[in-house]
């Protein structure tokens, strides 16, 4: 079932806008980092400018600590969405890609001990490579999608859409609550446990389905 993409930055006349995160949307995850489950969806932005393509080699900050790997599914937006509600937002998404939320461990944890934004330790030049896109012209299971990580070959993240604390569809309207989201822009549905650190030459496998995208990346 190989589909149509998006490349990443354009998805046919999609210039790439802002990039919305969300954290802890997997309670195997914020677990793992001992973080307490978050009542709302927690909400970050990453700039465009954080993006790179998944298919190039991956850039670790030098310097800055431990850069950590975040497997995520990502939705392209092809429509403006405000203050929408879960039964508006399907006709809004153009495409389903993979992303990785890069993020400096250390820094991020000693930003937040001291009750500052996370954004130097996540949106970085380079800090969310992205896959193609597959456009959607059909109507997935929002709720059944599964999506998986290999490092160095081994299996580390298996996500599965039903683990998410906030679903897809609601995730999408609760962001559009709160900031209006454009064509172009990027949504991050979280990760699942199995985080870990990034060394260089290590090699990164990303799956989403059986056969709708797979993509591969290293660390330079």
């Amino acid at each position: 079932m190989y589909r149509h993409q998006y490349t990443c930055g354009t998805g046919t006349n999609l210039n790439l806008g802002k990039i919305v995160c969300v954290g802890r949307n997997y309670a195997d995850h914020a677990a793992e980092l001992n973080n307490p489950v978050p009542e709302n969806p927690l909400l970050f932005i990453k700039p465009a400018t954080a993006a790179v393509p998944m298919a190039e080699p991956v850039h670790l900050p030098a310097g800055r600590g431990g850069c950590h790997f975040e497997g995520e599914l990502a939705l392209l937006i092809g429509a403006p969405l405000t203050g929408a509600n879960a039964a508006e937002v399907p006709a809004a998404i153009a495409g389903l890609g993979l992303a990785l939320d890069l993020t400096l461990r250390e820094l991020q944890s000693q930003l937040k001990k001291d009750g500052h934004p996370w954004e130097i330790a996540k949106g970085f030049d380079g800090a969310c490579p992205l896959s193609p896109f597959v456009k959607l012209d059909w109507a997935p299971d929002w709720d059944g999608l599964t999506y998986s990580l290999w490092l160095n070959g081994e299996l580390r993240q298996r996500g599965k859409t039903a683990h998410m604390l906030t679903p897809i569809l609601d995730l999408v309207a609760y962001i559009s609550g709160h900031f209006t989201l454009q064509p172009g822009d990027v949504v991050l549905t979280g990760t699942p446990a199995g985080v870990g650190e990034l060394l260089h030459g290590d090699h990164i496998a990303m799956q989403l389905e059986d056969d709708w995208l797979r993509v591969e990346t290293s660390v330079a």
